[in-house]
């Protein structure tokens, strides 16, 4: 699929980048070119590190920003594929910096768009979260926006041959800034600080994410928003599995958070299909035959009144099986 193409990925330094890259050299080796699109130079230098220029000939490491339709424009000359991973995501930095986080989110959304339409790119597959579904802070808000964005950039594509679609999916296991390797942080000071206690999150490996964005390359009619079926987990199940014997010390929920993270809504619902693996949020403008679409992948319409939350999910990780995937996905020194 991915063979003699030239991808570029924004954000290509994050978690889900390095773990994209890695991916792709493994499955795909004789793909054309890998363009590491991001802002920051350390991080495009750690990474090079590992992926080498030298070793690997396809990688090229390219800094920009979102915000610069130029220079995306530039990066994007030849591209075929483009994955949007770049964002601010940290819930309590957009809340205080929130102009920076529209700027990127949803300003750097639209720049990604008209370059890929410019340059001729083929196939755009945008990341999303759950926050994004009834969002409660302006990171979701703004994701929200971005997917939009996404979503309505197959209506004005014109005779570009181009399809846009979106990956929309949890937590990701393990990824910077997020509660297992935060927990296991606050164990060697002693205590673990909990929001609270009722609080519910999906869960996604990095390696389920990158399944997941290149199933929707390979699948995707353009429009879509892509959700897996994943598993919930609570939160004081997963401070269980890191450090059972720790003090807790409950800090009260921050602001923006929820108890529970939802990824498709009742009112979304409406406009849902599901599949084996996964639901699919369709269009709200129709860009194809949905009754083919559906027929294709042997999938059906959701039912009156569905919602996917977090909370009121009907499959959970245990705390074993939690403490098996920080050892398996995490941390290979954690002792089971």
């Amino acid at each position: 699929m991915l063979d003699g193409k030239s991808i570029l990925i924004t954000g290509g330094t994050g978690s889900f980048g390095k773990k994209f890259v890695e991916t792709i050299l493994m499955q795909y080796p004789k793909v054309k070119r890998l363009v590491i699109y991001s802002r920051d130079e350390l991080k495009q230098f750690e990474m090079a590190q590992h992926f080498s220029d030298e070793k690997y000939k396809q990688i090229r490491y390219f800094i920009g920003d979102v915000r610069d339709r130029d220079r995306l424009t530039k990066a994007m000359e030849g591209i075929d594929t483009v994955i949007h991973a770049a964002a601010l995501k940290q819930v309590p930095a957009c809340e205080y910096n929130p102009f920076e986080a529209i700027k990127t989110n949803i300003h750097g959304a639209q720049n990604v768009i008209e370059a890929a339409i410019d340059c001729g790119v083929n196939k755009v597959v945008a990341l999303s979260t759950d926050k994004a579904a009834a969002p409660i802070n302006l990171y979701g808000a703004t994701k929200l926006c971005s997917d939009k964005l996404f979503v309505a950039a197959n209506n004005f594509r014109g005779k570009h041959n181009i399809k846009f679609s979106v990956v929309r999916y949890g937590n990701v296991m393990g990824s910077r800034g997020s509660v297992i390797p935060f927990f296991m942080q606050k164990k060697n000071e002693g205590v673990l600080p909990i929001t609270d206690e009722r609080m519910t999150r999906f869960n996604i490996t990095l390696e389920d994410g990158v399944k997941l964005v290149l199933y929707a390359l390979e699948n995707m009619w353009g429009g879509e928003i892509f959700v897996p079926k994943i598993p919930s987990y609570k939160i004081t199940d997963v401070a269980d599995a890191i450090a059972p014997a720790t003090e807790r010390k409950i800090v009260g929920i921050r602001p923006g958070e929820k108890l529970h993270e939802e990824m498709i809504t009742v009112t979304d619902a409406l406009s849902t299909a599901e599949f084996e693996k996964y639901f699919v949020i369709l269009p709200s403008i129709e860009l194809w035959d949905v009754a083919k679409f559906i027929s294709a992948f042997n999938g059906k319409l959701c039912c009156d009144g569905f919602c996917y939350n977090s909370g009121t999910n009907s499959e959970w990780l245990s705390v074993k099986q939690i403490r098996q995937l920080i050892k398996a996905h995490v941390n290979p020194d954690f002792l089971v």
